[in-house]
């Protein structure tokens, strides 16, 4: 919902005043817009248009490479002609303008009358429609504009400031457009400044595919997907509507409509981007984030723009707009990819395991696996047990913790002791669970695997207690945590002893986990002293450490193993 507002009827004056306020360096305010400080050449200028709400387009296209002016209407709606007229002669140069805007009846309406004005006094003015969404006509020339808006203002403004002139301009706006495509999906409405409700409403678990950035709701509703599934279909369903002679480069926009987050498209290009690399496209210059937006609309758009000769370097030319800025120079001076620290190996040398230690070794891939499915069946549970004085994340973590030791450990080669497992799984375990409990868990598997001597055909009882204390002198001396603080080390040390009095410690094992156990449940009656859950110290009471629980949880399971 848009909140903040004064009167809600002047919402795009008042914030059109703040906007040129701050980027005045660049910009200046005129009636119905903003227009660029003039270039020290005169160029075509590029008059971008259309209703407010979807910043950064239309205003905040304005600036060096880019829009020479933009007309900026109430929310969702064209300006004007009176308005466009006004901006559009702000911003000539005396060689010419170019109308730009997405196919919509009053933009098209409007603009053809703003014409018209700026001919008649002698200003050679062009329109170029865009109509980039597949979703809501069949023929091209029908479509509305939407996200590609970017890619054909982008082109004009880049072949303006190169110094072309109106013909070339107005072209290469036709071409950018023919060769753009893009198709969205909503998964929440927006809200109109001073509304109460939004515009359209998806039902829970849906998304209305094929939605107009006008709070126009999808042509229909689908379940939602997870990211990976939603990538292929915007994929799959633009690689249906390719231009004539598309060729393998392709710029891409993977545009977020407002409150889906930015972390949230940078998940759904990790499927996007393969997927086309996979259908022989060759990606240049990406865009991932808030391009063309609808107020505070959940939702997400893919555009994809098939480059030639032409087209690529306008895509690709520096522009220093107020939201957006391109500059090739800086990556001029950095090489094309990282190659790793000279000298460096990425992983350690596996050795050859002795026979004995093959055999462990067979034990340590089994258990792996074992406590990764437990941690999975656990993850609510421990994540509920974080939440009273955590922030409940700490299954999550466990699991992937988990999982991370199973991928690598069963990466390696056969031939691998225990030593080589535990020391991989402790840093894939680090790498992925993050938190402070996934750098203990690490770290500590490393200490563990130095019990072990791949190459030694003597390895039992003592090496297993040995491995058991140096992981919990591991634990104790990072965490800087003791018995009794309300931390996993409450399950972990009563164990440890009771493993370390025993002569058997495989035999021993169960027995000592029962002193693992009660630990842990002892712990709900500690305060802790340490650790993230000491602010919220209270609200724990009454409930047990959940590092203590998994520990407790996973020794048990090991048990079982052994």
């Amino acid at each position: 919902m848009t909140r903040l507002h004064n009167d809600p009827s002047e919402f795009s004056e008042d914030q059109l005043e703040g906007f040129a306020d701050l980027y005045s360096d660049r910009l200046a305010a005129v009636p119905g817009g903003v227009v660029s400080h003039p270039p020290r050449e005169p160029q075509v200028a590029v008059v971008v248009l259309g209703g407010s709400g979807h910043y950064p387009a239309f205003a905040g296209l304005v600036g060096p490479g880019f829009a020479s002016g933009a007309v900026v209407g109430n929310i969702f709606t064209s300006p004007s002609a009176a308005h466009i007229y006004s901006v559009a002669k702000a911003a000539d140069q005396g060689r010419g303008v170019v109308l730009s805007f997405g196919n919509y009846a009053g933009d098209t309406m409007n603009s053809g009358i703003a014409a018209k004005m700026l001919r008649a006094e002698g200003i050679d003015t062009r329109i170029v429609v865009v109509t980039d969404d597949v979703a809501s006509a069949p023929e091209h020339e029908e479509r509305r504009g939407i996200a590609g808006d970017f890619v054909v203002f982008k082109a004009m403004g880049a072949a303006a400031a190169a110094g072309k002139d109106l013909d070339d301009v107005e072209r290469l706006g036709n071409l950018a457009n023919r060769r753009t495509r893009t198709l969205g999906v909503a998964f929440a409405g927006c809200t109109m400044p001073g509304a109460d409700s939004p515009l359209f409403e998806v039902a829970e678990g849906q998304m209305g595919v094929g939605l107009g950035i006008h709070g126009e709701p999808g042509i229909r509703d689908e379940e939602r997907p997870s990211a990976e599934e939603l990538g292929r279909m915007l994929v799959e369903s633009l690689l249906e509507h390719l231009p004539e002679e598309p060729g393998k480069r392709v710029g891409v926009i993977l545009n977020g409509l407002g409150t889906t987050k930015y972390e949230e498209l940078f998940l759904l290009y990790r499927t996007v981007a393969p997927l086309l690399r996979e259908a022989g496209c060759e990606i240049v210059d990406p865009e991932v984030g808030e391009i063309v937006t609808s107020l505070d609309m959940g939702g997400v758009s893919l555009t994809l723009a098939w480059l030639d000769e032409e087209l690529e370097p306008l895509w690709t030319a520096d522009a220093y707009a107020a939201a957006y800025r391109k500059q090739r120079a800086p990556l001029e001076s950095i090489e094309d990819e990282y190659r790793g620290p000279e000298g460096s190996a990425a992983e350690d040398e596996v050795v050859e395991a002795s026979t004995r230690a093959r055999e462990l070794a067979a034990e340590v891939r089994a258990a792996a696996e074992d406590v990764a499915e437990l941690m999975r069946r656990e993850e609510t549970r421990l994540g509920e047990i974080d939440a009273f004085a955590g922030d409940g994340d700490h299954g999550r973590g466990m699991v992937r913790g988990a999982e991370a030791a199973v991928e690598v450990i069963q990466s390696l080669p056969e031939h691998a002791g225990p030593a080589s497992l535990l020391k991989a799984a402790g840093r894939a375990w680090a790498a992925r669970a993050g938190g402070t409990s996934g750098v203990l868990w690490g770290a500590s598997l490393e200490a563990a695997s130095a019990a072990f001597d791949d190459a030694s055909e003597e390895l039992g009882q003592e090496q297993l207690r040995e491995a058991v204390r140096r992981f919990a002198e591991s634990m104790q001396t990072l965490g800087g945590a003791s018995a009794g603080d309300k931390t996993l080390l409450d399950a972990l040390l009563p164990f440890s002893d009771a493993l370390a009095e025993a002569e058997d410690a495989a035999a021993a094992w169960n027995d000592a986990a029962v002193k693992a156990r009660e630990g842990a449940e002892a712990s709900a009656d500690l305060v802790p002293r340490t650790g993230r859950a000491r602010p919220l110290a209270e609200k724990s009471v009454g409930h047990p450490d959940p590092g203590a629980v998994s520990m407790s949880l996973i020794i048990d399971k090991v048990g079982e193993r052994l």
